[in-house]
């Protein structure tokens, strides 16, 4: 019995070295230590054999079929290893390959624009909106003191949705909005800046459209004055372009405000002295404001002898054609990536 144990070690030493892959390891296994194998057979038929020669036979099987098994698993072990340097080689990177050129993209000017404004604003405690482009009637004009009727409303001939709806002419859409929610709540300390498109009837030149994007700011509270508006619109001016910046307002007509103003910043390209984008006059137009009217103060609800209010509106494109020294409107709506790609150092 033990000659045949041994012979079975003989003959699985004689296979071992065949083994080339997994399935041949499988079988060996199977040959060798399978239920039906000949290792198996010899066990079984120990039982026939007396107590002490089953006992030294027993020791004898066992010892073959743990030799067999650890050279099985160090056998395993280096397939396993030659599995892996075979996909790690087939996988391996060429460092060689020329790498992929990856573009740095770029955030849009008028978006720029919008987040630097917002950023001022947000630090002087207004709230940020954003409003809806579908406007009632009412909302875009009667409750800006633009009575059907009104001739200011030819200046903002827009698009009819239906009789009572439009796009909106401006971003002033909000205040009327917020300004009537403060007179329901009963909250008259509200500061907010709103933007989104609008939409008007414009010349067709390089620095008109007939789409564009607008922020419209406004605050209320029991005791504002104009000399809040000019401190506000003088603080933005400054953080928006260079601490160098004059403002100059001159007085004008909007249909919400009373009084009115143009304002004026002084020109960046010659700092005031004079040149042929300011006309030589030194100063360059960027925005309308004023106190809120008390006729739009009422028409939302609220006592104008009680509240007052600053306002002002502002074209984004306008603000992003003086900031970035820009000629041509059209090019912030091209997509032209060899203009936005000169935006790229900007606000990242």
């Amino acid at each position: 019995m033990l000659e045949k144990i041994d012979q079975i070690l003989i003959e699985f030493n004689k296979k071992v070295d065949k083994i080339n892959s997994k399935n041949d390891l499988e079988e060996i296994k199977k040959e060798f230590t399978g239920k039906n194998s000949k290792l198996m057979e010899v066990l079984k038929s120990l039982k026939s054999f007396s107590p002490d020669e089953r006992k030294i036979a027993g020791l004898k099987a066992n010892e073959v079929k743990i030799t067999i098994n650890e050279k099985l698993n160090i056998i395993y072990e280096k397939l396993n290893q030659d599995e892996l340097k075979s996909i790690l080689k087939a996988e391996k990177i060429d460092l060689t390959m020329k790498g992929i050129n990856l573009k740095l993209g770029s955030k849009h000017p008028l978006n720029l624009v919008i987040e630097e404004v917002s950023k001022i604003f947000s630090e002087l405690g207004y709230e940020i909106v954003d409003g809806t482009e579908f406007e009632t009637d009412e909302y875009c004009f009667q409750k800006l003191n633009m009575p059907i009727g009104h001739p200011a409303r030819d200046m903002q001939d827009t698009f009819y949705i239906d009789e009572n709806t439009v796009l909106r002419t401006h971003a002033t859409n909000m205040t009327a909005r917020m300004l009537t929610n403060a007179a329901i709540s009963k909250n008259i300390n509200v500061a907010a800046l709103s933007y989104g498109n609008v939409y008007r009837r414009d010349d067709d030149d390089a620095t008109h459209s007939h789409q564009f994007m607008q922020m419209d700011v406004f605050a209320i509270s029991e005791k504002m004055s104009f000399a809040n508006l000019k401190w506000v619109l003088e603080y933005m001016c400054k953080r928006l372009f260079s601490n160098d910046t004059v403002i100059r307002m001159r007085p004008s007509f909007f249909p919400f405000t009373e009084p009115s103003a143009e304002v004026d910043v002084s020109c960046m390209n010659c700092n005031g002295k004079g040149c042929s984008i300011c006309k030589f006059t030194g100063f360059i137009e960027i925005l309308g404001s004023g106190m809120l009217a008390p006729e739009v103060l009422q028409a939302n609800g609220l006592d104008s002898n009680k509240v007052s209010g600053l306002a002002f509106g502002v074209g984004i494109e306008r603000l992003a054609m003086l900031k970035y020294g820009l000629k041509n409107i059209r090019d912030l709506y091209e997509n032209d990536i060899r203009f936005l790609e000169q935006f790229k150092f900007f606000g990242n």
